[in-house]
């Protein structure tokens, strides 16, 4: 730079065309920065296959760093005129803020670099690297404070230091979120594509980002909730990915028998389920199971009541397990369960417990509702009613 001053001063005496020289050599150093040196860059970044370098021109990185070059030649050039030593500090500041920026937009580049990276789904890196953000931007205003004041850096850091408690009640809700952060990602609480219900907050459906500050939960319809990342954390909630990473959705619900339809088998009955091709095994079987135990005892069959015999209720069951056994979209390595549960008031719940081996949404809400549209409909064929209680269409066939 010793150089070039030498050369400015001996090519003009005035001071007004010392100051139309730096600031034409100045503009042309940074048309050459902007213009051509980083239209090359971006026609070669262009060509290649990968796409981190696209990102980081996205991001304007290199768009804010040619500010830097025609600010380096002014600030270097300031011996040359007296009236520079004044705004030195300021020349000084704007490269403090074009230095900070540059780094804020490296930070949100390797955000989306790393976002795109198949680590993405493993660790959440967002609340981390805004964290690191705002460090930086605190250190760039603290360095530009002490550039335009003179003072040293750590001369105002000091004094910082005796304001830690107001600092920390300034940041108290950002230190909060950074420790739910941590939580979330030490304890694999969540993460991006997960399915999480939190009543308290009207939040239930898929989590599409985790911020530092804010949880955002792309609810089913399509409503966005924002929840403090800290207030969901401090929370219960229910994250659905251990469903959806097992490959099987439970069903769990219910069909209330009406107690006034169960009754014992007849032989008409039984024969008539023999026909019923899913059940014929079981009705062999069962068939001679009970004879056997009854010979055994030597129990009449003339009278039901003193031995054993098959009931329409128990023979529905059975042949719910071996409709649902057939089923293919039954997930054959979960829970089965079909049981009878307690008697109520309103019936005899017949519960079903099996999961289907489709967890999507739609798919599993269509193979639930098939499932028991079908034995909605066969219940008759087992002289067995489900429960309802009396509608009006009923107390008028009563009246007549």
């Amino acid at each position: 730079m010793k150089f070039l001053q030498d050369y400015i001063i001996a090519i003009s005496s005035n001071e007004l065309n010392i100051y139309f020289i730096i600031l034409a050599l100045s503009f042309i150093v940074y048309i050459v920065t902007r213009y051509i040196v980083i239209k090359s860059i971006s026609h070669f970044f262009k060509k290649t296959s990968t796409d981190l370098d696209d990102i980081l021109l996205e991001k304007g990185l290199f768009n804010r760093l040619s500010y830097l070059p025609p600010l380096i030649i002014i600030y270097s050039l300031n011996d040359i005129i007296p009236v520079f030593e004044y705004i030195d500090r300021i020349l000084l500041g704007i490269i403090v803020i074009v230095v900070a920026t540059s780094i804020n937009a490296f930070i949100n580049a390797s955000s989306d670099i790393y976002s795109k990276s198949r680590y993405a789904g493993k660790l959440n890196m967002k609340s981390y690297l805004q964290v690191l953000k705002l460090i930086v931007n605190l250190f760039g205003i603290i360095i530009f404070v002490a550039v335009l004041s003179g003072n040293s850096p750590f001369y105002l850091l000091s004094g910082i230091g005796a304001l830690t408690a107001v600092l920390m009640l300034i940041f108290k809700d950002t230190i909060l979120s950074l420790v739910s952060s941590i939580q979330i990602s030490s304890n694999d609480l969540f993460k991006v594509g997960d399915w999480v219900e939190a009543p308290q907050f009207g939040a239930d459906g898929d989590v599409v980002d985790i911020a530092l500050h804010t949880i955002k939960i792309q609810n089913w319809d399509k409503t966005i909730s924002i929840i403090p990342t800290h207030k969901l954390v401090d929370s219960s909630f229910k994250n659905w990915r251990g469903m959806s990473d097992s490959g099987g959705r439970r069903i769990k619900r219910s069909i209330k028998i009406d107690m006034n339809s169960i009754k014992f088998c007849s032989e008409e009955m039984i024969e008539k389920y023999k026909n019923i091709k899913i059940l014929r095994e079981y009705i062999n079987n069962k068939v001679k199971e009970i004879n056997e135990h009854n010979e055994e005892n030597n129990i009449s069959i003339d009278a039901q009541i003193n031995g054993r015999s098959l009931t329409n209720i128990g023979t529905f069951r059975a042949y719910i397990e071996s409709y649902l056994k057939n089923n293919s979209n039954i997930h054959d390595g979960m829970t089965f369960l079909v049981r009878q549960l307690s008697p109520q008031s309103d019936g005899v719940p017949i519960e079903i417990y099996v999961f289907s081996n489709d967890t999507n949404w739609v798919n599993y809400e269509s193979i639930q509702s098939d499932i028991f549209d079908h034995l909605l409909a066969i219940i008759s064929e087992f002289d067995l009613r489900v429960f309802q209680n009396p509608t009006g269409k009923d107390f008028s066939d009563f009246s007549h």
